[in-house]
């Protein structure tokens, strides 16, 4: 009884939350990597009629959980912005400085990342994989060939390289968040603005890439980092470096 009722104290809640939260994005994250290092070059090597078939087979249902576990991942992560760590206090959404805090920039910069990325899930990767996915099982019943399956394809693996890129950083800020940019204060409000700015200008250059505003979907140099699955993760990596350096040079 004891146990029952402080699981379900703000203590518990939290805990819980957090918890739900980290092992849905531990499902979403590494299937994530498993996408973009394990099933894209594999696929690349299969002819026409067995990527196809592992298309309708194990692509689709990687998917379910894919895009399943970033919806999850999301929700609890918004549930555990409401839900104080402490008994008596108030959750990071409603507490009135914390997003002035180191901790709390680091949050919000991971935050930033980490829902660019479930929206490119649904609105990107999802909506055109199911293009994909049905182009595969058409053509298994006998059917011609979608047209427009490629470039879909395309514009899908794109975001998924982007969510690889992305993902880095966003894990690097969450959690720093409670382990690494916990102490300190930041001067003026200037500091943030400055840092905010730059952040802002990273994440839309980068986003707008993936999505063919900037370069288009075909292979460029303005768009090599999504070629190969390595360059993503060296840029990923670097742009570890770079975000690092601002924080450091600004704060």
């Amino acid at each position: 009884m004891r146990l029952a009722i402080e699981i379900f104290d703000n203590d518990g809640l939290n805990f819980l939350a957090r918890w739900a939260h980290v092992l849905a994005g531990i499902a979403w994250i590494g299937l994530l990597y498993y996408f973009n290092f394990v099933q894209v070059p594999a696929f690349a090597e299969l002819d026409a009629g067995a990527r196809n078939q592992a298309v309708d087979k194990l692509a689709s249902r990687a998917l379910w959980w894919f895009r399943w576990a970033a919806l999850a991942t999301f929700l609890f992560g918004i549930m555990l912005g409401f839900i104080p760590e402490v008994s008596g206090g108030k959750g990071m959404f409603v507490e009135e400085n914390y997003f002035k805090s180191p901790q709390g920039v680091a949050i919000a910069t991971g935050m930033l990342l980490g829902i660019t990325m479930f929206l490119n899930v649904w609105g990107v990767i999802w909506r055109n994989q199911k293009v994909v996915i049905a182009n595969a099982r058409n053509v298994l019943a006998g059917g011609e060939a979608d047209p427009n399956a490629a470039a879909a394809g395309r514009k899908a693996l794109l975001a998924s390289r982007q969510n690889t890129i992305f993902s880095f950083a966003m894990l690097f800020f969450m959690i720093g968040a409670a382990h690494f940019f916990t102490l300190g204060t930041f001067d003026t409000a200037d500091n943030r603005a400055i840092y905010w700015a730059i952040t802002g200008i990273i994440w839309l250059v980068l986003e707008l890439s993936c999505l063919g505003v900037i370069g288009g979907t075909g292979q460029n140099i303005t768009n090599w980092m999504y070629e190969d699955h390595k360059r993503a993760i060296g840029v990923g990596l670097v742009m570890v470096v770079v975000w690092y350096v601002v924080w450091e040079l600004v704060f």
